[in-house]
């Protein structure tokens, strides 16, 4: 129970170390472990390092992707551009799902929303909370498929609001909100 209390403990200051790192940080702290011990008690834990991975943000097949029309853009005020993620956030006993929608100029978290599951209802609950405050000119997601939803794209289309996504591969065409959730998933302690 000592070691995964541990490992956890080290893993929320360092979520990008692997079974590998952990075994050799263990073995600084004076625990005699092997990486087969580590990755087994990773696994039990839900706990796999996070770095980036390919594909996935992947929209439903049929669903209307968009260009990414930030390049080049000059944000000089508010209201100009939101933009809107998901992560997970982990708890003692599993891991729930978050959503946020944040203005690009003041880097303002407007609304957000938390579910068990990746339905597309707790990122449209977020949307409309934030649609309470004001209106963006431009809204900025990735091409996941609660973002290429008809629902989704049709409440932005409905208010007269342009549609950016991302290029696949490119979370650093949604910074902003890509730093919040190194915010929160490192900075946190549940």
């Amino acid at each position: 129970m000592q070691l995964q209390r541990l490992i956890d403990e080290q893993y929320t200051r360092t979520p990008f170390y692997g079974t590998r790192k952990m075994t050799y940080w263990l073995g600084e702290q004076g625990y005699r472990v092997n990486v087969k011990r580590v990755r087994r008690l990773m696994r039990q834990m839900g706990l796999e390092a996070i770095y980036a991975k390919p594909r996935l943000s992947v929209p439903e097949p049929g669903h209307r992707i968009y260009p990414y029309r930030l390049r080049g853009l000059s944000i000089d005020r508010p209201n100009q551009v939101w933009s809107s993620d998901i992560t997970y956030v982990r708890l003692r006993h599993g891991f729930i799902f978050l959503t946020a929608v944040m203005d690009w100029y003041s880097r303002y978290v407007l609304a957000w929303e938390v579910s068990v599951s990746l339905e597309t209802s707790f990122c449209l609950g977020a949307l409309e909370w934030a649609l309470q405050l004001g209106q963006p000119e431009i809204f900025n997601t990735d091409q996941g498929a609660q973002f290429t939803s008809e629902a989704f794209t049709g409440r932005l289309e409905a208010r007269g609001i342009d549609i950016s996504m991302d290029g696949r591969g490119r979370a650093s065409d949604n910074i902003f909100i890509e730093r919040l959730w190194r915010t929160v998933n490192t900075k946190r302690s549940i």
